[in-house]
């Protein structure tokens, strides 16, 4: 086996010079190994020197994992990436400039991490594109020396360079190593050799150091001590150490170059002691002139130090000096970085922001935008001004700042609106207002509202019944118009504006602006000619209401500037119809005298339900729906006739609502509702509210039904005013691009795509009057408007298009901000695309589910044609931020048969399951702490909708970042349902000792709990243990592991998932998912279980034999005391299946359901248990023997089993419904005789015990190959990973052949040790075999933990931070094939997928994410 590197560094190939064992025709010199793919972790290093000065385009390295990524800032464009190191993360990268060529520049780069250190060469070529605009630049990094191994970690690297007398040039010649030792080696760059190395007589730990000079007379070594100390020392020359004099004054005669005399020895001179901090020194800066030094600590300060270098010298360490110390307070957490440059200090820090001070100490700008556990590293270039930071979320962020800071960095009691450059700030009174110089009370002017018309028109209307415009010119001069006086001292309560498209002059718009007063009137005015002249061309007023009764007016842009809702408070919104006087004549008929002579007429009134204020509104005469928002969060959908048009409705007859969805936004105010049509019948909602909540809802015009279908919550933000989209952005409701919105007292526009924060205004909160405007970007064109103190402040950012030249703000895609716990393939959707439309997109396109510590569940999309992991968007997130632990996809739906149909040619990859269009679900179950189980569902719109031809298939093929983008953005996980118990609430169980007569079998080391007749059995009347429920006041539990698989009756419409999840109070639970539904039940409890099962999976046994039963189900558990355990569940799957026949969930099941967030829950649950007339537990016991009747794993088959006692659940608001369901299940179940409020009783199958010297992590089961078999049967494995290090294969078939019970399997003797194996089960005609059980004891050096496999290949991680490839042989042998090493820190969780031409794709996630790729034999 060679291991090499590729030419350009990016991938590490694996290549076998003879075919491995078991392997037949394998080539000689095939490639058939691992190779690295995408990284998605965090960004652990950036480039020191400055790129972009030295070449025509801004240029950034930064570090993540093991690879080097090279950025083009200006393009936002990753133009290579380089593999450094295996399994080592790049801790720093030092780059500094060889070559001045501004075409083909040149660098030096040090890449550092743990113990090693490499040294390269970059080069760069800069070609102008055909257009002679564009720029393209070609990378290329050479490797020019691994230094040797160091025994301590590698803090800093530092260039020297060696001016030449002769010539006057300078080159680099050697290179400084700062060692965690508190030490430094210079390394000789052209002999390869170490030329000098120096132990600080300081010995002591260090977790930061920090080199500052070009040559050795001026190196200062900077070292960061874990006792909150930082020392200053250099090196001098032996015979410089003992001479007290400046190093002014006698450094002059040291050569140029001190390596000219080997012999030469350097000695450590002190030169300071800092030791003001509280906490470790993380980082330390020193300033371009070496003056001043930055250290950051634990202790969440930031000092900056005067280092005075005009002293003497001292061997011994000296006290602190008169160093003048600035300090920095205003983290809330440690800080991790720091910059410090002539004008400006930046900080980063655990709290995940970064904080730019001025050289006085003032903060001046803080922003928060990474997520998880902080900002790693932050860079500043003073010549671009441009500010990079990076962290554990994985992205790299880019922030412009103002020239202006720089200026007033040193000055203080400046306003932040001082320094913005390139935006206006306006402050200015209404006409009539600024006069006041009394008391303000009710009947006082002042502004009442604000409404931009564009980026330089503002209407104000004031409490006295002006209205206002407002208009700003380009000098700062504000020109004020008066429209419109309603009447003396009345009040204009609301307003609202529409602008449309002039009838006369297409070029021209117009203002239509409708006003509402205390007296309940109505004024609507028209504004012509708004651009050159404003001119009011006509107005009229009419009465909406009683006194003090009207709160809303609104126009709906979607039906035009005809028509007028006004709300009043208590939930009465009425629809007008106006008439304009310049189209009257064709617009009004005679039956329309009423609206010609008052100007507007009554078209319909819509009467909410919930009696609350009416907020906001969306409508459509297209779909004919009216969607409303009121003030408790509801959403009220009305019928929106095309009828209300012709006037052919009573206007006087209230219309009630279609449907609604109660607590939309929990207790909070609904702020705003889109619309948007999905489907032919289907219509999708987008609606914004005060609990800081983006949702989404399907109104399905089938079944009237309004559906919650997804949520996404901006923590930055507690109240969302609206969602909006650029230009560029699709139709789609959940492509929107920008959240506008409050938080405290701040305005905050929020980017949702990029996560950063676009603008952020400081106003006094969203309930003072205020008005917003964005352009087609809003990032450089944005105006908001809000009063305080009684004058209106106007902050303008207008740059036209054509001046615009904006830089990407994210280079990495962000990610998750903490450490990964599981993942799964969700790659059902595009091998389907693959099979209809003949194309291979599958193979190359991939989805990855990843569930997070954070309780944030997020898809990332794969193509190895792009940059890899091309785009990743978040699913959701868990109740109150819990941990998410396990997660798994589902795809498959099994039909249960009344009548026995034989399957035949079931082979490996293939199934007899339902995948029809009609009946198919693709779930994604997630469960994590706090007992969350939360479903989605997978919605794939192009597959649906769209379409084959608006697929670019030739763009997928070639990778197009933005065809992928496409497909990916088509794939959505709608929020399906959230499980989750009442509070202290427990289903643990307690043990109690109790007498019963049974007969256990043999040796509980070996598999199974079956029977054989040479068991020796216990005696009667022994001791076992018996569980029962009970209540614990605990609410620490927590899901651990989960698997599903959807299952669908023969006679009914419903499919049900079930779900099994185990918990750490040590229960396992079956629980069903009903759908369309959202209707949980606990089935059945598996007992006895006495440690926490740590890893689930299932498997699905095609039934041969001619019974009623076609699949038989059967789960595997893991648990931490090293058992693995079978549990069957097949006949409690067909009872209540069976149960579910009779059962019409669609006439009392209330589906308004939502995730709960913690601002704006629906509040709590209610648990109500459904009481069954049959028995509780299951009359098969398993480790018993049965005494006649039909044998079924050793039991007997009693009728009373075929009753199953379901715990169901409901949310809590709707109690009526839950008694409905009640009675309904109650009376489809089956007759017994007695009554149990408990769920069913499952007992173990088998039981293998200490399969695990400790707990079982991982386990998968799969289908295998047979050896030397003739039996026509499918043989299946087991394959688990624990924290013994070891791996543990099981395998088994099902047969149909007539043995006897008592027939004894046969004996294998595997690695020297003889297992004997339990006697087959027989299962109405069928029975389970196990055939060879093997173990390997060390397969990794560390806790495994995760395995995967499909019964040719198997491929497993542990800690050791290798992913194993190993290979069946004959009777289940595994044997190591090849092993990588990957750069995810702290694995824990792998999963696979096998693609055509025998390569598989390998995720693996802990502290981050990689992708691999395994070629194997084409023969395997």
């Amino acid at each position: 086996m060679i291991s090499y590197t590729s030419k350009d560094g990016d991938n590490v190939v694996m290549v076998y010079s003879r075919a491995p064992s078991g392997v037949a025709g394998a080539p000689i010199k095939q490639v058939i190994g691992f190779e690295r793919k995408g990284y998605k972790i965090d960004v652990s290093a950036i480039s020191e020197g400055a790129l972009n000065h030295l070449s025509p385009l801004p240029l950034l390295l930064a570090g993540t994992g093991s690879q080097i990524l090279l950025y083009n800032v200006e393009a936002g464009k990753q133009l290579r990436s380089f593999n450094v190191f295996d399994g080592i993360r790049i801790h720093g990268i030092t780059c500094v400039s060889n070559c001045c060529d501004s075409l083909m520049p040149k660098f030096e780069v040090a890449v550092f991490g743990e113990k090693k250190v490499k040294l390269f060469e970059l080069n760069l070529r800069v070609e102008v594109g055909c257009d002679d605009a564009q720029l393209r630049i070609c990378a290329e990094l050479i490797l020019v020396r691994s230094l040797p191994r160091f025994s301590h970690w590698v803090l800093d690297v530092c260039f020297l360079k060696e001016y030449y007398l002769c010539s006057g040039n300078e080159s680099i010649s050697h290179v400084v190593i700062g060692l965690g030792d508190n030490s430094i080696c210079v390394w000789n760059i052209s002999t390869s050799s170490m030329a000098v190395e120096v132990i600080c007589p300081e010995r002591t730990l260090l977790y930061a150091m920090r080199l500052w000079g070009e040559n050795l007379n001026d190196l200062c070594v900077a070292s960061g001590t874990i006792y909150n100390e930082v020392i200053v020392w250099k090196l001098v020359p032996q015979r410089h150490a003992s001479l007290s004099v400046s190093p002014v004054e006698d450094f002059s005669s040291v050569p140029h170059s001190f390596y000219e005399s080997p012999d030469k020895d350097y000695k450590v001179i002190y030169l300071c002691r800092l030791a003001d901090h509280e906490g470790s020194i993380f980082r330390l800066a020193w300033s371009s002139d070496g003056s001043k030094l930055m250290s950051v600590s634990d202790d969440r300060s930031a000092r900056i130090w005067t280092i005075s270098k005009e002293k003497e010298y001292s061997a011994d360490p000296l006290p602190p000096p008169d160093s003048y110390a600035l300090i920095l307070f205003g983290h809330n957490a440690r800080v991790w970085d720091c910059y410090l440059s002539d004008s400006l200090i930046v900080t980063a820090g655990e709290d995940c922001t970064f904080r730019v001070w001025g050289m006085d100490g003032c903060q001046l700008m803080m922003i928060k935008e990474h997520v998880g556990r902080g900002i790693w590293r932050c860079a500043y270039d003073p010549s671009s001004l441009l500010l990079v930071t990076a962290g554990f979320d994985s992205a790299i962020k880019v922030h412009l700042l103002d020239s202006s800071l720089l200026t007033i960095s040193n000055k203080q009691n400046v306003r932040v609106e001082e320094i913005k450059e390139k935006k206006e700030i306006f402050t200015t009174s209404a006409p009539n207002i600024s006069d006041q110089l009394s008391f303000m009370n009710s009947k006082s002017e002042y502004v009442r509202c604000l409404r931009f018309a564009r980026e330089d028109m503002l209407y104000v209307a004031t409490n006295q019944g002006y209205l206002h415009l407002a208009k700003f010119s380009k000098a700062g001069n504000i020109e004020w118009t008066e429209l419109v006086h309603t009447s003396k001292k009345v009040p204009i309560i609301c307003m609202d504006l529409i602008s449309v498209s002039s009838a006369n002059r297409s070029t021209d718009v117009e203002d239509w602006i409708v006003i509402g007063d205390g007296k309940g009137n109505v004024t609507v005015v028209q504004v012509v000619d708004v651009v050159h002249a404003p001119t009011v061309k006509f107005t009229f007023t009419w009465s909406a209401g009683m006194e003090r009764q009207l709160l809303g007016t609104n126009w709906c842009k979607s039906m035009g500037c005809r028509y007028i809702f006004s709300a009043d408070p208590r939930g009465v919104l009425k629809l007008w119809r106006i008439n304009d006087q310049t189209h009257q004549d064709h617009l009004l008929s005679v039956c329309d005298q009423t609206l010609k002579d008052n100007g507007a007429s009554l078209v319909a009134q819509f009467t909410s339900c919930f009696r609350t204020r009416i907020l906001c509104l969306d409508a459509s005469f297209d779909d004919e729906v009216l969607v409303c928002g009121d003030h408790r969060g509801n959403l009220i959908m009305f019928t929106l006739s095309k009828d209300l048009q012709t006037g052919s409705i009573d206007p006087e007859v209230n219309i009630s609502p279609l449907s609604y969805f109660k607590g939309a936004h929990g207790i909070s105010s609904v702020t705003s509702i889109s619309v948007c049509r999905s489907t032919f019948n289907q219509v999708d909602m987008c609606s914004t509210g005060g609990d800081g909540c983006i949702c989404y809802f399907k109104y399905d015009g089938d079944s009237r039904s309004l559906e919650f279908t997804g949520m996404k919550q901006v923590k930055e933000l507690s109240l969302i005013q609206s969602v909006s989209a650029d230009l560029s952005s699709t139709d789609d409701l959940t492509c929107r691009k920008y959240a506008i919105g409050f938080t405290s007292t701040d305005y905050i526009i929020w980017n949702l795509l990029s996560e950063m924060k676009v603008l952020q205004i400081s106003c006094g909160g969203w309930r003072r009057p205020h008005s917003y405007y964005l352009g087609t970007s809003p990032e450089s064109q944005n105006c908001f408007a809000f009063v305080k103190d009684h004058l209106i402040h106007i902050h303008r950012h207008w740059i036209p298009d054509n001046d615009r030249k904006q830089l990407p703000r994210v280079l990495h895609m962000q990610y998750h901000g903490r450490e990964i716990h599981c993942l799964c393939f969700v790659s059902d959707a595009s091998q389907r695309y693959s099979k209809e439309n003949n194309s291979s997109f599958g193979n190359r396109f991939s989805c990855v589910a990843t569930g997070c510590e954070d309780g944030t569940v997020r898809l990332t999309g794969y193509a190895p044609d792009s940059v890899n992991w091309f785009a990743s968007k978040l699913l959701g997130e868990h109740v109150g931020g819990s941990a998410v632990r396990s997660i798994c996809f589902v795809s498959k739906v099994y039909k249960i048969t009344t009548e026995h149909s034989v399957i035949s040619n079931l082979g490996h990859g293939s199934d007899t399951s339902s995948n029809g269009a009609n009946d198919q679900f693709l779930l994604l179950i997630s469960v994590g702490a706090k007992r969350v189980l939360t479903s989605w569902l997978l919605q794939n719109r192009m597959l649906s909708n769209m379409g084959v031809a608006n697929v670019d298939q030739e763009g997928i093929r070639k990778g197009d970042n933005s065809s992928l983008l496409r497909v990916f953005s088509s794939m959505a996980f709608q929020w399906l349902s959230t499980d989750k118990p009442s509070k202290f609430s427990s289903t643990r169980k307690s043990v109690e000792s109790t007498k019963i007569n049974t007969r256990c079998g043999e040796d509980t080391s070996s598999v199974g709990s079956g029977l054989s007749s040479g068991s020796s059995c216990l005696e009667n009347n022994q001791k076992v243990s018996k569980f029962c429920t009970t209540d614990d006041k605990e609410n620490d539990w927590r899901y651990l592991a989960v698997t599903a698989f959807l299952v669908k009756g023969a006679n009914i419409r419903l499919t049900v998932c079930f779900i099994v999840v185990s918990c750490s109070d040590t229960t396992l639970m079956l629980r069903a998912l009903l759908l369309p539904y959202r209707l949980w039940f606990d089935v059945a409890l598996l007992v006895p279980q006495p440690s926490p099962v740590l890893a689930l999976q299932h498997f699905i046994l095609p039934n041969y034999s001619p019974c009623e039963y076609k699949y038989l189900y059967v789960v595997v558990s893991g648990s931490t005391d090293g058992s693995i355990t079978f549990w069957d569940l097949t006949e409690s799957i067909h009872v209540f299946m069976q149960q579910l026949s009779k059962f019409q969930p669609e006439k009392f099941i209330e589906c308004q359901k939502r995730p709960k967030t913690g601002r704006g829950s629906q509040g709590g649950r209610w648990w109500r248990t459904l009481r069954n007339r049959t028995s509780k537990n299951d009359s098969r016991d398993t480790i018993g023997k049965t005494d006649g009747g039909e044998a079924l794993n050793g039991n007997q088959d009693n009728s009373a089993a075929n009753g199953v006692s379901l715990n169901i659940r409901h949310d809590h608001g709707n109690v009526e419904a839950s008694s409905c369901a009640e009675d309904a299940l109650l009376e489809s179940a089956a007759d017994g005789d007695d009554s149990s409020t408990e769920v069913r009783e499952i007992k173990p199958l088998y039981v293998v015990s200490n399969a695990h010297q400790s707990g079982v992590n991982c386990l998968h089961i799969s289908s295998m190959r047979d050896f030397h078999r003739s039996e026509p049967v499918l043989s299946y494995c087991v394959l688990s990973g624990g924290d013994d290090q070891a791996l543990h294969c099981l395998t088994f078939d099902l047969v149909t052949n007539d043995f006897s019970q008592t027939e004894r399997n046969y004996d294998l003797t595997e690695s020297e040790n003889r297992w004997e194996l339990s006697p087959c089960t027989v299962y109405k005609g069928c029975r389970i075999r196990f055939l060879s059980r093997y173990a390997i004891a060390s397969a990794h050096s560390a806790a495994v933990k995760g395995v995967w496999t499909d019964g040719t290949w198997a491929f497993t991680t542990g800690l050791d931070q290798r992913v194993r490839c190993w290979h069946f042989e004959e009777q289940s042998k595994l044997t190591e094939h090849s092993h990588l090493i990957i750069s995810v820190p702290e694995p824990e969780a792998l999963d696979a997928r096998a693609c055509s031409g025998n390569e598989y794709q390998i995720a693996v996630a802990g502290r981050g994410m990689q992708m691999i790729t395994f070629s194997a034999p084409c023969d395997s």
